[in-house]
C-alpha cells in the first residue's frame, strides 16, 4: 500500500529546499537566463545543502533519504528553474545513480562517495551526433588494449559537459551485437588527458542559464577497472539509468506546472480588463483549472515511481509514464500562462515565457513523448515487458 503522506524529514527537506532556491538562486535566475550564462557556483551551493547525494547512503557521503525525497528536491528546484533540476537529474539521477547500482564497492567508494558529497560533478554520456532516441546507433568506440580501454568518439547534448569532472560513458565494445555489445565506462575528466576536450553549445531555445555541450574522446585510456559492470551491459545499465533520470524529469516537471499556476493565479488577480481582475472569466478559470488538476495528477504519477524505488521494484513503466504525462502537462501549462499574461507573457519582463522555452526541452530529453506513447502502448498490448535486472534495482536503505 503506498501512502504519500510526507514523513517529518522530508516535508523538512522541501522546506529548505524552497526557502534555499528562493534566497539564493532565484534572484538571479531571470538575468542568467538572458545572458545564457551558467553560474558555476550553484553546484556547489547545492552540495552545500546536501542536495548532491539526497538519496545515497551515508556510508558513500549522501544524505541518507529516499527516491521520493530526490523527487520533492528536482520538484521545488524546477519550480525556480529547469537548469536547477537539471544539475541533480544527470548527477544524481544518471551519472551516481548508474554507479551505485551497477558500480562495484571499489567503484562506489571511489567515484560516488565525492560525488554524493558534491566533491566531484557528475555527467553522462550516452548521445551521440548519430544517435539519439536510437542508442544502439552510436558510433563511439572502446577498445580493449591490456588492463585499459581506448576510447574514441563523440557525445552531444550533454548536460554540464564543460563543468561535470566523472563522466559516466557508454560505448560500443562489440559493434556486431548491437545494443548488446555497448559497455558503460567511468571517464575521469582530470585522468583522461588531452585525448577528452568538452564544449559548450550556445543559442538554445531554453535552460539557457544550464551548460549544455558536448565533449570527444580521441585515443582517451580508461583502465579496466573503470568498466561499469560487464562488457555488454551498457544498453541495460543506461535503461536503468534512464528509470532514475525520467523520475526527476517528471518530478521536476511538476514544479513547472506549480510555477505556472502560481504566476498566473498572481497575475489573474492583478491584471483588470474592462473593470474585472480577469480571474473572473471563465476561460482564463479553464487554464487556471487544468493546471490544477494536471498538478495534482502529475505529482501522484512520480510519487507512484518514487514509492516503488523505494521498494526496489522495477519501475520503468511507472517512471516513463510519470516523465510523459508531466511534461506535457508542463508544455501546456506553461502555454496557458503566457496566454494568460497576454502580451507581457511574450516577453522577459514576466518569468512564463522563459517557462515555456524551457518546457519543451523536457520533452525531447530522457525519451521523446513519441518514444513514452510508444513504450505505454506496447504495455498496455503486452509487446513490452520488465524483466528483472541482472541486478536488481536498489532499494531504500535507510541508515543501515
Amino acid at each position: 500500500m503506498m501512502n504519500f503522506d510526507l514523513t517529518d524529514e522530508q516535508r523538512s527537506l522541501v522546506q529548505t529546499t524552497r526557502d534555499f532556491a528562493a534566497r539564493e538562486l532565484a534572484p538571479v535566475i531571470q538575468e542568467n537566463d538572458i545572458a545564457q550564462r551558467y553560474d558555476p557556483a550553484t553546484f556547489p551551493k547545492l552540495a552545500g545543502l546536501g542536495l548532491t547525494g539526497v538519496c545515497w547512503p551515508e556510508r558513500y557521503g549522501g544524505a541518507g533519504m529516499d527516491y521520493i525525497s530526490l523527487a520533492l528536491v528536482s520538484e521545488e528546484l524546477e519550480y525556480v528553474d529547469t537548469s536547477l533540476r537539471v544539475i541533480i537529474s544527470v548527477h544524481v539521477g544518471l551519472c551516481s545513480g548508474g554507479i551505485y547500482q551497477w558500480g562495484t564497492e571499489e567503484q562506489r567508494q571511489k567515484y560516488l562517495t565525492p560525488l554524493a558529497k558534491g566533491e566531484r560533478f557528475g555527467a553522462f554520456g550516452l548521445t551521440g551526433p548519430e544517435a539519439g532516441s536510437d542508442v544502439a546507433g552510436m558510433n563511439a568506440t572502446a577498445r580493449r588494449d591490456g588492463d585499459s580501454y581506448i576510447l574514441n568518439g563523440e557525445k552531444i547534448w550533454i548536460s554540464a559537459a564543460d563543468y561535470a569532472d566523472t563522466f559516466l560513458v557508454f560505448a560500443y565494445t562489440d559493434k556486431e551485437k548491437k545494443h548488446r555489445g555497448i559497455s558503460a565506462f567511468i571517464v575521469d575528466r582530470h585522468e583522461a588527458g588531452d585525448g577528452f576536450k568538452s564544449y559548450t553549445l550556445h543559442n538554445k531555445a531554453g535552460i539557457r542559464a544550464g551548460n549544455t555541450g558536448g565533449f570527444a574522446m580521441h585515443d582517451v585510456r580508461v583502465p579496466r577497472a573503470n568498466l561499469l559492470g560487464e562488457e555488454g551491459e551498457g544498453f541495460k545499465i543506461a535503461m536503468s539509468c534512464l528509470d532514475n533520470g525520467r523520475l526527476t524529469v517528471g518530478a521536476g516537471a511538476v514544479g513547472l506546472i506549480r510555477a505556472c499556476l502560481d504566476a498566473s493565479v498572481k497575475y489573474a488577480h492583478e491584471r483588470k480588463t474592462f473593470g474585472e481582475p480577469i480571474g473572473k472569466y471563465q476561460l482564463v478559470q479553464q487554464m487556471i483549472a487544468k493546471m490544477v488538476s494536471n498538478y495534482d495528477a502529475a505529482r501522484l504519477l512520480n510519487l507512484r515511481a518514487a514509492s516503488m524505488k523505494n521498494q526496489g521494484l522495477r519501475c520503468t513503466r511507472e517512471t516513463a509514464l510519470g516523465k510523459w504525462f508531466a511534461t506535457d502537462a508542463s508544455f501546456q501549462a506553461a502555454a496557458d500562462a503566457v496566454q494568460i499574461h497576454g502580451a507581457y507573457g511574450y516577453s522577459d519582463e514576466y518569468p512564463v515565457a522563459r517557462f515555456l522555452r524551457n518546457s519543451k526541452g523536457a520533452q525531447l530529453y530522457e525519451g521523446t513523448s513519441q518514444i513514452q506513447t510508444v513504450m505505454q502502448a506496447e504495455y498496455a498490448l503486452g509487446y513490452r515487458q520488465d524483466k528483472p535486472l541482472r541486478r536488481g534495482l536498489p532499494a531504500y536503505e535507510g541508515e543501515g
